[in-house]
Parts: C-alpha cells; sequence; structure tokens
C-alpha cells in the first residue's frame, strides 16, 4: 500500500523516527531523573512530587526488591489506582532488571488468579484496599512476597496519616484482610526504607528484553499477556512525543508541560502515554485516583492550568455535560487525545465549543504499545476517523485470505512499526493467529482508507465489546456464567449505550426455572469487574445456532441493536 498518509502530516512531523535513541526504557528513565530532577513529575492530593523524589525513592524500592531474592527477569505485578506509589514501583521493577505486570484494582479474585498464575508474577505491589481480593487466591498462585502500600504513604506524616486514617476508619474502604504467614509482606514505605541502605546493583538492560506484560482479553476467553519489550515501549512514546510537536509549540517557551492523568495507569493508554511520555518530556502528571468522581476531577483541575488531556469519551462527556465545567480554566488547554474508544461526533463538538481545543482521536491497542494511528494535533475539527498511522507506522487492510484491499475498500486492519509486541506471552498459538509472515498485527478491527490516507474503523471482525475503553471479550462472560447453578446456555453481546459505547447483554437459557435476573447479576458481581458486567439481562427458551451448533452472536447482536 502506497503511504498516501505521509502527504497529510502536520509540518514538522517526520516520516520516520530513530527509535535506538535508549537501549531500554530505563536508560530513558535515568535520562529524565538526570535532566528534570528539580522539576514536579506529579501531583497528587494537594502534594507535590520532584522527578529527584520519585528517582530516589524508586531506586531505593529497586534496591530492596533486588535483596528480597528476586533474579532478572521476574515477572511483578502492581494493583493500584493513581498514586504516585505506581510510577516508583514501575522505575523500581524495571531498575532491578524485573518486568512489569499491570493489573487492574478491581480484578475479581477469578480474575486476580488468572493473571498472577499465567504471569508467573513472584511478587505485588498492591493498595492494601484490594489486599482482601488478594487474601482469597495468595495460596494459590505463585506471588510470595506482597509490598503493601496505602493512599497516604508518600504525603508525608501529618497529612499521609490523615488520609489513611479517613479512607480506613471514615470511609471503610479498606476490608479486612490477613495474608498467610508464608507470604512476605512488608510496608510500602518500609521496603523504600530498607532499600535506602541497600545498593542497587545496575542491571544492563536492552531493546529486546520484556519490560511489561500488559493483559488483554483473549477469544478463547483467556485473559493474555502482551509482551511489550523495551524497545516498543520507547519506539511509541518518542512517536508519540513528535506527533504532539505543533500542539505543544503552542505552550509558551519554557513552560512546563502539564498534563491530566485521569487514565488509569495500569491500562497502555495511561502508563505510555501519560506516564512514560510526560517522564521523557520533563511534564508534570495531575494524578487522578478516581475519575469516576468528576466533581472531585473538576475540582482537581480547577486547582491549576494544564495543557493535555488525554482520555477516552465517556470522561469528555461526563465532564462537559457537568454543572461545575466552567470552574474550570481550560484556556491553557492545547492538545486534547480521545483514545480507547470512539469518540462521537456530539461530544467532539460539545468539547471544542466549551473549550476551544479539539479532540484528537486516536487507536491503538495493548499489542501496539498503544498508540498506531492519530488525528493530526493541529486540527480544528473532528474528522469521524482515527486519523493517520504514526511515524515509522504501517497500516494496510486485509481480505480474508491475507491479501491486501485497495483503498475505499473495507479490510482488516494490521499494523507493522517498532511499537508492535513480541506477541503474546507463553502463548506462541495465539500469536501465530494474529501476526503475520512480513511482521504485521491483524487487530481484528475493520476499516477502509480514504484517499487522502485517513483510516475510519467500520465494524469489528472480531466479538470483543468495548466497553469505557476497555475490552470485554464475551467468551469470558459465557465461560464464567456457564458455571454459574440454574444457566443451562448462555451468550454475551455487545449493544449500544449512550456514556460507555458499548454495554453487555447476557441471553440466558435457564436450566432452572427459578433462575432470576438478580441472581444473575448477583453471581456476575461476584465474578467478574465492573465494566464486564452485563447491564442488560434476557432469558430466552433457546439461541440461533449454525448447522453445527455454534452460537449466532452476531444475529443477536443485530436483534438486540
Amino acid at each position: 500500500m502506497d503511504k498516501l498518509w505521509l502527504k497529510q502530516y502536520p509540518a514538522g512531523v517526520p516520516a520516520d523516527i530513530a527509535t535506538d535513541v535508549y537501549p531500554s526504557l530505563v536508560a530513558m528513565i535515568d535520562d529524565s531523573f538526570r535532566k528534570y530532577r528539580d522539576l514536579t513529575a506529579y501531583k497528587f492530593m494537594g502534594g507535590s512530587f520532584s522527578f529527584g523524589a520519585i528517582d530516589d525513592a524508586s531506586r531505593a524500592l529497586a534496591a530492596w526488591l533486588q535483596g528480597s531474592g528476586l533474579q532478572r527477569g521476574d515477572r511483578v505485578a502492581i494493583m493500584m489506582p493513581n498514586v504516585p506509589q505506581y510510577p516508583v514501583a514501575v522505575a523500581a521493577i524495571l531498575r532491578a532488571g524485573l518486568v512489569v505486570v499491570n493489573v487492574n484494582p478491581l480484578y475479581t479474585p477469578r480474575e486476580l488468579e488468572h493473571q498472577l498464575k499465567d504471569s508467573g508474577a513472584k511478587a505485588i505491589v498492591i493498595l492494601e484496599n484490594f489486599a482482601a481480593v488478594l487474601q482469597q487466591v495468595i495460596e494459590q498462585v505463585p506471588t510470595k512476597a506482597v509490598i503493601l502500600a496505602a493512599m497516604g504513604d508518600m504525603l508525608g506524616l501529618v497529612k499521609g496519616t490523615l488520609v489513611n486514617h479517613v479512607v480506613r476508619r471514615v470511609k471503610k474502604m479498606v476490608p479486612p484482610f490477613t495474608l498467610p504467614p508464608s507470604v512476605t509482606q512488608i510496608r510500602f514505605n518500609d521496603a523504600v526504607a530498607q532499600g535506602r541502605r541497600k545498593t542497587l546493583q545496575p542491571v544492563k538492560l536492552g531493546p529486546d528484553d520484556i519490560a511489561v506484560l500488559q493483559y488483554t482479553g483473549g477469544t478463547t476467553g483467556v485473559s493474555k499477556g502482551a509482551v511489550l519489550l523495551h524497545r516498543n515501549l520507547v519506539a511509541n512514546i518518542l512517536q508519540a512525543e513528535a506527533w504532539y510537536q505543533p500542539a505543544l509549540k503552542k505552550i509558551p517557551a519554557g513552560t512546563q508541560i502539564v498534563t491530566v492523568c485521569a487514565l488509569p495507569l495500569y491500562h497502555i493508554f495511561g502508563f505510555n502515554t501519560n506516564m512514560m511520555l510526560g517522564l521523557r518530556m520533563g511534564g508534570c502528571n495531575l494524578l487522578i485516583a478516581n475519575p469516576r468522581d468528576i466533581p472531585a476531577v473538576l475540582k482537581d483541575l480547577a486547582a491549576q492550568p494544564f495543557h493535555s488531556f488525554p482520555a477516552v469519551n465517556t470522561l469528555f462527556t461526563a465532564l462537559a455535560n457537568h454543572p461545575d465545567f466552567d470552574k474550570v480554566d481550560w484556556s491553557h488547554l492545547k492538545i486534547s487525545v480521545g483514545g480507547g474508544m470512539a469518540v462521537t461526533q456530539g461530544t467532539a463538538r460539545l468539547w471544542l465549543e466549551k473549550t476551544g481545543c479539539p479532540i484528537c482521536e486516536g487507536y491503538g491497542l495493548s499489542e501496539t504499545s498503544p498508540s498506531a494511528t492519530c488525528n493530526p494535533v493541529d486540527t480544528t475539527a473532528y474528522s469521524g476517523t482515527i486519523g493517520l498511522p504514526m511515524p515509522g507506522t504501517e497500516l494496510v487492510l486485509l481480505d480474508d485470505d491475507g491479501k491486501e484491499v485497495p483503498p475505499g475498500q473495507a479490510g482488516e486492519i494490521a499494523i507493522r512499526g517498532p511499537q508492535v509486541m513480541a506477541g503474546y506471552w507463553q502463548r506462541p498459538d495465539e500469536t501465530a493467529k494474529v501476526m503475520t509472515a512480513d511482521g504485521f498485527f491483524r487487530t481484528g478491527d475493520v476499516g477502509v482508507m480514504d484517499e487522502r490516507g485517513y483510516f475510519r474503523i467500520v465494524d469489528r471482525k472480531k466479538d470483543m465489546i468495548l466497553v469505557s475503553g476497555f475490552n470485554v471479550y464475551p467468551n469470558e462472560i459465557e465461560d464464567v456464567l456457564s458455571q454459574m447453578p440454574g444457566v443451562l446456555e448462555c451468550a454475551a453481546v455487545g449493544i449500544p449505550d449512550a456514556k460507555a459505547g458499548e454495554a453487555v447483554k447476557v441471553i440466558i437459557v435457564k436450566k432452572e426455572p427459578a433462575l432470576s435476573e438478580a441472581d444473575v447479576r448477583a453471581y456476575c458481581e461476584a465474578n467478574l469487574t465492573g465494566y464486564k458486567r452485563p447491564k442488560v439481562v434476557e432469558f430466552r427458551g433457546d439461541l440461533p445456532k449454525t448447522t453445527v451448533g455454534k452460537i449466532l452472536r452476531r444475529e443477536l447482536r443485530e436483534t438486540a441493536r
């Protein structure tokens, strides 16, 4: 395919980038900590944390991890919301020569057990609020070292103690838990304090070493880890930096870039586009621990100017429609990037009208670190497309036989570039299904390219459901519900949802007539993270099937829509 898109690149954005600037993510982190030591890296609950403070704490924690017996390449899970301990833990794990395993802190015991077993995580850094979930699976998983963080750990003695008291005693957000004596457990601040008395042994890491296992849904109903190498993540950081330049040039010279970090850091969009890109550029991230609390988010945003705001459509919508929206000074905002799910025309129009800053929609996946395409950041209007391939990235559209289709014709989007994963963790069969012989990753999304080189998604080849930017795979929902007493058969499909883009609907054939919707919802609450739970539950006498007995999800989906 001709790279028609290059003619549409804004002035100053290169067609390609040098991805060998740093041999590893650690080299980039070290460089940034050195360059920006005195600048503020993060703000959280009224506290400010300099690059130097994050550097020192992460070095100490890395030394503790090494001293705990972990070996190069061992996996360490992180199960926390957006708190300053997150970037400390990430830098520490990588500096110790270990691999980060990002875990959604809202996982149920079943989901957590699978991810810890599958990754083989030997240690976990977890906010105490979620330790009761870990308690339920700890004896079944290989994770034998637990670093317990508390919300106020890094806020200083007085404020930190107050915050922890409110979280634990007033709001009662920390359920009781007990971890078995066979597990090494230590408080986050104690691990850092002990690490300061140890010496970090530098680990020489290269571009092909694994940096992160980023878990994504699976067509088999099993979540699988996208293996992201150091070079994949470094490349995507540099691609994003180059792409954002036309907008960033509008920020007065000498002004530190301030970015709103409402995207969860355990999601690859927040991990690389907020945290790592901020590190690279010496920017300050405003950490938002709970983006669902819209009044609190707006209160945080009213406290200071900010320039960049990556988010999902649902957050842009909720903020723009809130009565407190105008209490925030939006005049400094230069770049709004929408990803994770489709940006709707109504939201884009309202956001531009109220902030004067258009939403630039992009597209990516866990498997692409994440950014693969984006609309130009100097755009002034909603395009309805996912934009152009990032520098150094190629997109082709393939038919069912794997042959390229011409412009204007629909085909499966396939991506090749330095940000594309190495494969799925310990799943060569699953990797073979999505990687072509010439290095393209088959996304399962069906798209069309217009005559200018802009891409638009028209359908989804997979049955995957996209809820507020999170992948939900029907097979996982069906696998869980099929184990519920009283369920004979079930199917899960996506339905349009005004807030989340899509929502889950389940269609169930009863084995036991007494089975109720309340029973189903209670079972799902115990076994599925919130965004995976069905919004609609329907009972039927039978399900439509092919002649060989395969459930026709597409038919159910079309009926539901």
